[in-house]
């Protein structure tokens, strides 16, 4: 163990106490006077980041072909209502149907002879 040297004359135990008492204050002092480094300030915004051009072009293209496809539309139904909405009900599905020939394969006439 380290023994602590015991001072023997009262004038240097004195000075010593006096500069611990000083050292001691004026950590005080620090500790009362210390500032905070904590920022809590809010961050920087740039605008650049929050204005999203190519997203707002995007949105702006996109409700100009739904507007277009909306007056479209509505030009459409003005000329079904303008024409009181005849249209022609007659199908061609069934002609073609009965004109058709039934589909043989290819090795259909093979079969037979078997």
């Amino acid at each position: 163990m380290h023994r602590i040297p015991l001072l023997t004359s009262s004038c240097a135990n004195g000075n010593l106490q006096r500069a611990w008492e000083k050292a001691y204050q004026d950590h005080r002092k620090k500790v009362q006077n210390a500032q905070p480094l904590v920022d809590t300030c809010a961050p920087l915004t740039f605008s650049h980041l929050h204005l999203k051009l190519k997203k707002l072009k995007l949105e702006e293209e996109r409700l100009s072909v739904i507007d277009r496809d909306n007056r479209l539309l509505l030009e459409k139904v003005a000329s079904v209502m303008r024409t009181r909405g005849q249209t022609d009900s007659r199908s061609n599905f069934t002609h073609r149907r009965c004109q058709m020939k039934p589909v043989e394969s290819l090795r259909g006439k093979e079969k037979r002879r078997e």
